[in-house]
């Protein structure tokens, strides 16, 4: 017997179109859009078809039976409509994405609340930023966070997903460690530099390498106050300065 699985599928080389389409057959598949000109390998099987860019997995679909159809994904399109938000709304992968159960009701309304208080652009920006976060999230934890992100009047990417991870975490913590908040029915969020304060050791030798130098970080942490981020970048993310209020 060979050593590796026989492969039953038809193989198909197509290339990437501009709107990062592939053609099969009679339909149309999306793939990221990192791919758009490059020529992907494809292994057509009767219930579904898998890409390729060189031996990684891009993208998987269910096939199409009709002719002429297309199947897009939405999520292969989120760092192109990052940067041009205003495509978002009317987008055939969006549509799609409703139908499927992925952009539910909870998604449009936390949309919404943020489009009236950002604007069009930028509260759509918001949303698809929260979907790209949301890569590391289940669906299930994102629309927990969506809900009470927007009950607590949070509407921005990063206060969605802390609240989705705190689902996540409670739900693999003992049942007889009730949240706090559960009790009087109202919904709270934990912003980040409460949540960076509670979880950061407060021993140097345990302590992120860039909090070391800072003094104020250490001020704030034996007074117990809160912390204030004065600006974000570089260090793969981490905060660069520290201030106590």
């Amino acid at each position: 017997m060979p050593d590796e699985p026989f492969e039953t599928g038809r193989l198909y080389t197509p290339r990437v179109d501009r709107y990062s389409q592939i053609a099969v057959r009679t339909n149309r598949y999306s793939v990221p859009v990192r791919l758009i000109g490059k020529r992907v390998r494809v292994v057509l099987h009767a219930s579904h078809l898998v890409v390729y860019d060189r031996n990684v997995e891009a993208a998987r679909h269910e096939r199409l039976i009709a002719k002429g159809g297309c199947r897009l994904e939405l999520d292969h399109y989120l760092e192109a409509l990052v940067r041009k938000p205003g495509a978002f709304p009317g987008a055939t992968a969006l549509d799609q994405a409703r139908s499927a159960g992925k952009i539910t009701p909870v998604h449009d309304a936390w949309w919404a609340a943020a489009v009236r208080a950002h604007g069009d652009a930028e509260g759509t920006r918001a949303l698809i930023e929260v979907l790209l976060l949301a890569r590391h999230v289940s669906h299930e934890h994102l629309v927990a966070g969506l809900a009470m992100a927007l009950r607590a009047g949070a509407l921005t990417a990063d206060a969605v997903v802390l609240e989705a991870r705190k689902v996540a975490q409670a739900e693999d913590e003992p049942a007889e460690h009730p949240s706090p908040a559960g009790a009087g029915g109202a919904a709270t969020v934990t912003f980040l530099h409460e949540w960076r304060l509670a979880h950061f050791p407060r021993t140097p030798g345990r302590c992120p390498k860039w909090l070391l130098s800072d003094r104020s970080w250490w001020a704030a942490v034996r007074a117990r106050r809160p912390v204030r981020v004065i600006s974000v970048g570089g260090n793969g993310g981490a905060p660069m300065g520290f201030g106590t209020s």
